[in-house]
Formats: C-alpha cells, structure tokens, sequence
C-alpha cells in the first residue's frame, strides 16, 4: 500500500523539467510529507477549452497534462475514513473505481514514499535514477470537490521485504499513455513496477536485485 508520500519544493520543478508540455496552475505545491485527506499536487489531461479558430498547429501546441490540486482519498459513505489506495488487479471491477479508473486516470509525482515494516521502523523508497518518481491513480468529484486514489500492486523484489504492496509506479515515456491512452490502462495496471532504493535511519541506500 501507500499510507504517505514527500514532496519537496524542487518536485514542481523538476515536473517542469521533465514534462515540458505540462500545465503549472498551481503557483506553490504543497510541500512535506502528504498524509491522507490532504490536498496535492496531481497531473490530470489538459481540460482548458481551445478555441476552434486556432485548431491545427496551436492545438498541438497545447500543453498535455494540468496540475491541480486535490485532497487524497475517496469517502466512505457508510463507513468511517477514506479510501486512499486501490489493487490494480481489480480496479476495473470494482464499481466504486470502475469509471474513475476508465475515464479520469491521474498522476501523483513525489520524491518518494514510505512503508513500515513488521517492526514499524518507517522505510522510504525512492528512484535512484530519477529525481522523483511517478504513482498512476484516478479520480473523482465529491461534493464540488475533486479527491484522488493511488493504484498498488504487487510489490516487486525492491520492496517486498517490507511490504508486500506497493504503487503502480509510471515510467516518464509511459506518463502521456497513461493519462490519455484507454488501451494501455489494462497494460499499466498488471505491469511490473520499476525497481526502488530503499533507505532506514539504520542502514546506508541499498538496491534489492531480482
């Protein structure tokens, strides 16, 4: 699972970097550690309506992803608390995401997040190749506010000697088809994710090996 991830003031930045063709509508990004309930900085298709005289080049022009801001996790109607990750395996049949993941796929950027292990010692996962890494997940509107969940999967080498769960974690050429592409949805959510560095108070970065 995912029960909290970091941003940093160079996150923005770096989405800047990374993704040229993006949308930056919010001026500063919530920096620190995102708990659940919290609003962040996620990265949703372009919905800024582009006039019809300037089809054509200007439309291509046109940036391909938004960043907006929304609160984690999903309501529970009949229950207490928020439903803040989804399996990928069953997204697609679950009635509550079904749509959400269909139709209003997003991306969640972050420096990196946090699992605890069986003696609760907090462990933070990162990309050693990368800056930030890249969470798939979806959305959806709720009383005129619109919140998001993060996909998990099965965790891979890197992770599951602490947590048999871990996000759905993007690669950047995967970002576009992501977001746009409803034929790579089924692709993405039974991928294999990257591998990750790990890092504890007590021990130096190390990489797990397949």
């Amino acid at each position: 699972m995912c029960g909290r991830f970091y941003v940093d003031e160079g996150t923005a930045k770096e989405i800047e970097r990374v993704i040229r063709d993006v949308d930056l509508r919010i001026q500063k990004m919530r920096t620190g550690d995102i708990y659940p309930s919290q609003p962040a900085g996620i990265l949703t298709c372009y919905s800024r309506q582009i006039n019809p005289l300037l089809a054509g080049p200007a439309a291509e022009k046109s940036p391909a992803f938004e960043l907006k801001e929304m609160h984690w996790g999903f309501p529970q109607y009949q229950k207490k608390g928020l439903l803040i990750n989804a399996r990928a395996e069953t997204a697609l049949e679950r009635r509550t995401f079904c749509d959400s993941v269909r139709y209003r796929r997003c991306i969640i950027p972050a420096k990196h997040f946090y699992e605890w292990d069986s003696d609760k010692n907090k462990v933070t996962f990162f990309r050693d190749d990368r800056p930030i890494l890249f969470m798939a997940g979806f959305y959806n509107r709720f009383q005129n506010e619109e919140r998001f969940m993060i996909l998990t999967t099965q965790a891979n080498a890197s992770v599951s000697p602490v947590h048999n769960r871990m996000p759905v974690v993007l690669d950047e050429s995967e970002l576009e088809d992501w977001v746009y592409d409803d034929k790579f949805t089924e692709y993405a959510l039974h991928k294999i994710p990257p591998k990750l560095w790990r890092k504890q108070e007590y021990e130096q970065q190390s990489l797990f090996l397949t």
